[in-house]
């Protein structure tokens, strides 16, 4: 029998007003909970077990390079002929070095020295680099022509260069490696900044910022430059390890922090005329250098993948 046309009006009205069944009710239930930006960064980011095994190391370095000298009863310049190139004890856990000193105490020291250096670097790094590499892509033109030729001319020279003579001008000292370090790190930054700043102003939210009469300031400031922390971030940490491998290896020749402070590069430099007969007092530094900066690296990476929707499975 042939449904009439009322009737199979009338049988779709039933259909679309029933009442539902509990297990209906359900049927647009999302099942992936919304995360914040944040939320999704730190999910991703504790995924990855390098990172955080990363992460641990770093923030056991920095309390002990903050609170281990605190507590110790040792300084890092105190002497004791009696106890010089001593093997490890419940008082010295490192031994002591060819003047006295307790060896764990200064590294502990040197420490801060090195982690200092290798922090600061990157606050300037942030700071100039994100500025610069900022105003160049999103002005454009002969400004940014301008500002990028004179990036060039600086990375032109070696950074190595800029460092040893502010040395030579100031003096070996943290001032003058974190100078001269300073002056070409953020040339990295500001390169990978302007590139995204320039991808970025072609989108839409910038056009429809700017037809709603947002200000260059607050476009570049609140949109373009929150919206490139991704890589901005991950190169700031990957700069950090940079800088403590330079000051390492500039004390390390000789160059760089001068007696009696003790950075990681001069525990090496100074243990190093002992390597024959006192290994252990060259290993100690080393393995701490080796161990922040592979904790960098491994946190660097994860930040990359975690902040990268791209790589995100």
């Amino acid at each position: 029998m042939e449904m009439t046309t009322s009737e199979y009006k009338e049988m779709q009205k039933e259909q679309l007003f029933r009442k539902l069944s509990k297990e209906e009710k359900n049927d647009e239930f999302i099942a992936i909970e919304s995360k914040t930006f944040f939320q999704s960064v730190k999910a991703e980011f504790t995924k990855n077990k390098r990172a955080v095994f990363g992460l641990i190391v770093l923030v056991i370095v920095v309390l002990m390079a903050i609170f281990g000298p605190v507590f110790s009863p040792f300084s890092y310049e105190d002497q004791n002929i009696a106890l010089r190139n001593a093997a490890p004890t419940a008082q010295h856990p490192f031994g002591t070095d060819k003047m006295g000193r307790d060896i764990f105490v200064r590294i502990l020291y040197g420490a801060r020295i090195s982690l200092g250096v290798g922090i600061v670097a990157a606050i300037v790094n942030l700071i100039l680099g994100t500025l610069y590499g900022g105003i160049a892509g999103y002005v454009g033109g002969k400004v940014d022509m301008v500002m990028m030729r004179f990036v060039d001319i600086i990375y032109s020279v070696p950074s190595m260069l800029y460092i040893v003579l502010i040395m030579l001008w100031l003096g070996a000292g943290v001032s003058s490696i974190i100078l001269g370090i300073s002056i070409t790190c953020w040339i990295g930054t500001a390169r990978i900044v302007r590139s995204q700043v320039k991808s970025l102003r072609e989108q839409e939210f910038t056009m429809a910022a700017f037809v709603l009469g947002a200000s260059s300031k607050r476009i570049l400031v609140k949109h373009l430059l929150v919206n490139a922390m991704g890589p901005i971030i991950v190169n700031i940490t990957l700069m950090v390890p940079q800088a403590i491998f330079t000051e390492a290896w500039l004390s390390f020749i000789g160059v760089g922090i001068s007696a009696p402070k003790a950075s990681w590069g001069t525990l090496c430099d100074a243990a190093s005329e002992l390597i024959m007969v006192y290994p252990m007092q060259t290993i100690y530094p080393l393995v701490a250098i080796c161990l922040t900066i592979i904790s960098f690296n491994f946190v660097g990476e994860g930040l990359e993948r975690a902040l990268d929707p791209k790589r995100k499975r």
